[in-house]
C-alpha cells in the first residue's frame, strides 16, 4: 500500500467510480495492460470546473482539472486491481483540452495528471504523452484524459 501512503501524506483520497455515460466500460485488461477510458474532472456533486481553457478557464484551473482526472482514473485502477502497487509502470497518457483557437498550453494543463503520477510512483510514473487542444469536449468539461498501465499479477498468482 505504498502509493496510497503517499497518496494520504499529500492529503489526496481516491474518488468513487465514475459512472460511464455511454456504452463503454471505464477499463479493459488485456495480458498485462490495463487501459483506462477517458474521464474527466468529476467530484462528489458534479464536476470540477466547466468551460474551455483560454475562455471561462485559466491555466491554474487546468492543472487542476487534470489533477482531478487523475485521482479520478486511480480510483479505477484501485477498483480493477485492488492495490495501486500493482502498477508496474504508466505505459501512456492521452490527454485533451478544451481550449481556445489561440490557446496553446495544453501540455502544461495536462501536466497536472503528469506531476501526480511521479509524485505518487516516481519512476514507474513517467510516461509516454500525448496533448491535444480540440474545440469542444462532452458537456463542456475542459479536460479528458485516457491512460495505458503495464500491470504485475497478483502475489502469489503464477
Amino acid at each position: 500500500m505504498e502509493i496510497e501512503a503517499r497518496l494520504e501524506q499529500l492529503g489526496l483520497t481516491l474518488p468513487d467510480l465514475p459512472t460511464p455515460i455511454g456504452a463503454y466500460l471505464l477499463s479493459r485488461q488485456s495480458g498485462d495492460l490495463l487501459f483506462l477510458s477517458g474521464t474527466t474532472c468529476y467530484i462528489p456533486g458534479g464536476l470540477l470546473y466547466k468551460g474551455r481553457l483560454g475562455a471561462e478557464l485559466d491555466l491554474q484551473q487546468g492543472y487542476a482539472a487534470a489533477r482531478q482526472t487523475m485521482l479520478n482514473l486511480l480510483g479505477v485502477v484501485k477498483a480493477v486491481l485492488g492495490d495501486l502497487d500493482r502498477v508496474e509502470c504508466v505505459v501512456k497518457v492521452n490527454g485533451y483540452v478544451n481550449s481556445t483557437a489561440d490557446f496553446d498550453r495544453q501540455p502544461e494543463v495536462i501536466n497536472g495528471a503528469s506531476d501526480l503520477l511521479e509524485q505518487l510512483f516516481g519512476e514507474r510514473g513517467r510516461h509516454a504523452r500525448t496533448s491535444l487542444g480540440v474545440n469542444i469536449l462532452p458537456g463542456n468539461i475542459p479536460v479528458e484524459i485516457e491512460m495505458v498501465l503495464q500491470v504485475r499479477s497478483r502475489s502469489g498468482d503464477g
